[in-house]
């Protein structure tokens, strides 16, 4: 065991002599690496902060443990046939089917409603274009997992009585109350005067959307504004995650029969949840990954056929050597070692390089963007295992032409 690992041990060390001996010339060999390291690390990284950063803003956006009904609700690829399959099949839902779910959905922490519309705001001469106004119960707050900045929600007490109050995004205070305080003040909606009760936190974009252009003003006040012949969205709310799926299966059931729609008839209505919408992500950014992460491997390929010239070079330049060593006891499988551990540490030192480099690149992004991006362990030894792996299957031919030498033949190359 002592010979075993004292063997290794001098490989190795030749190795990193053989390195330090033509810096620049290990240098250059491992740009390719360094490059092609990082480029898979970062595009990784990428992926997955992604993923993170669209889970996140669909999570503000939608709450968790959350289920939504409406007449026609879909996640994924929708073909023109099924959306007029589904647009001539399911029917518009009203009150009386919110009423209903209240109180058939016994596992349901809570059931809300809400109908949206767009329009464009006019303030004092000012214009904001697109702005979603959407009328909902008091209980949405707690659904979606709204989170005020000032003021407060809407109160049951204001759904009930359709009180023209309302609470506004950040877009729209910025826009019309610039360093004004809006809890009180006046904003036109439809040119009626609804009083602003609350501000709910900012929350950014994604896509290049606005999340924060929108007013929420109670459902029955909605119903007056736009009319009560819309299709309201019904939403519920589960007690915990690992209670979406039963709970989401109980207001089924329930709508079901409140349709009336008895053994395979499918439902005339739609039926998705957030976690539905994470798993559509996770598919895209898969999706992404297989597309994205071969064409970087590449860099990787063309990498490992410059290492395997440099260390063709290498046996060409250490022939005698070669041939001095065989001459003195050394086996084939000595001088394949030596010059595979060579190839394998110079390709590994540039995996490391280049998961600095891939460190600080994603560094850069997260300061500059809003996704996240972090290197973790797998990305560290995927770097190292597979900078060596490339060192390893590129070093195989040059290692196994210094093997074959003949020790005679070899000494004469002085």
């Amino acid at each position: 065991m002592q010979t075993f690992i004292a063997f290794y041990a001098d490989a190795a060390k030749i190795a990193f002599q053989s390195i330090f001996a033509h810096k620049l010339r290990a240098f250059l060999t491992l740009i390719g690496i360094i490059i092609g390291v990082a480029s898979v690390v970062v595009v990784g990284a990428s992926i997955d902060g992604l993923n993170a950063y669209v889970t996140e803003r669909v999570s503000k956006l939608l709450g968790v443990n959350h289920f939504m009904i409406s007449r026609i609700a879909h996640v994924g690829n929708l073909t023109e046939e099924e959306w007029e399959k589904m647009n001539k099949r399911n029917k518009r839902l009203d009150w009386d089917d919110l009423d209903w779910l209240i109180n058939k959905c016994v596992s349901c922490k809570e059931v809300g409603a809400q109908a949206e519309s767009r329009i464009d705001l006019k303030q004092e001469g000012q214009d904001l274009f697109g702005t979603q106004i959407s009328g909902v119960t008091a209980n949405m707050a707690e659904i979606e997992n709204k989170i005020i900045a000032e003021g407060r929600f809407l109160a049951p007490h204001e759904v009930e009585h359709s009180a023209m109050v309302c609470v506004i995004g950040s877009d729209i205070r910025d826009k019309f109350f610039a360093g004004l305080d809006p809890i009180g003040r006046i904003l036109k909606i439809k040119d009626l005067p609804m009083t602003i009760v609350g501000i709910e936190e900012k929350r950014g974009s994604m896509f290049g959307q606005s999340l924060d252009n929108h007013a929420y003003i109670p459902l029955t006040t909605y119903g007056r504004m736009f009319g009560r012949r819309q299709s309201l969205q019904l939403h519920g709310k589960s007690q915990s995650r690992e209670t979406v799926g039963p709970t989401m299966e109980e207001a089924r059931v329930a709508m079901r029969n409140r349709h009336k729609l008895k053994g395979n008839i499918e439902d005339d209505f739609g039926l998705v949840n957030v976690e539905q919408v994470n798993n559509q992500i996770d598919q895209f950014t898969g999706a992404i990954a297989i597309a994205v992460v071969p064409i970087t491997l590449i860099s990787l390929v063309v990498a490992g056929i410059v290492v395997m010239n440099i260390m063709l070079v290498s046996v060409t330049e250490r022939t005698f050597e070669i041939g001095l060593r065989k001459a003195v006891g050394a086996r084939r499988s000595h001088i394949l070692v030596q010059f595979l551990i060579e190839s394998s540490v110079l390709c590994a030192l540039g995996g490391v390089l280049g998961l600095l480099l891939a460190a600080g690149v994603s560094w850069l992004i997260s300061t500059a963007t809003p996704i996240p991006m972090a290197i973790t362990l797998p990305y560290i030894l995927l770097s190292v295992i597979v900078s060596s792996g490339i060192g390893m299957i590129f070093g195989i031919y040059p290692a196994l032409k210094a093997a074959r030498l003949d020790p005679i033949t070899a000494l004469t190359k002085l």
